[in-house]
């Protein structure tokens, strides 16, 4: 099963979608999705997906697997506090605000 099937099963309602995907880029390189974990059940989900839980080696098997990342809307992205949310809403290169795709599954 995909990331996506995964989490609809384990109740996830809403995802935002960043990284090059989002971009102009003729060819994107990866995704990465932020998913809203408020309504999931996490043992359900980590039964069906654990790799969805794995952040080792910046995320290697994530990639491996779905061909981009995933990340809980509620985990802290950078210290001391910036949630991946607030995270993805954020340029790199600039640090400036930047919008982001929701889609509700």
């Amino acid at each position: 099963m995909d990331g996506l099937g995964s989490l609809k099963q384990a109740g996830c309602k809403l995802i935002y979608i960043d990284g090059s995907f989002c971009t102009a880029k003729e060819v994107p390189g990866d995704f990465d999705v932020c998913w809203d974990d408020t309504p999931v059940d996490l043992e359900k989900l980590f039964s069906l997906a654990p790799l969805l839980f794995d952040f080792e080696q910046g995320r290697a098997a994530q990639k491996a697997r779905y061909l981009g990342e995933f990340f809980p809307c509620s985990f802290i992205a950078a210290p001391p506090a910036t949630l991946y949310l607030d995270f993805f809403q954020l340029d790199k290169n600039s640090g400036g605000a930047k919008g982001i795709i929701g889609l509700q599954l």
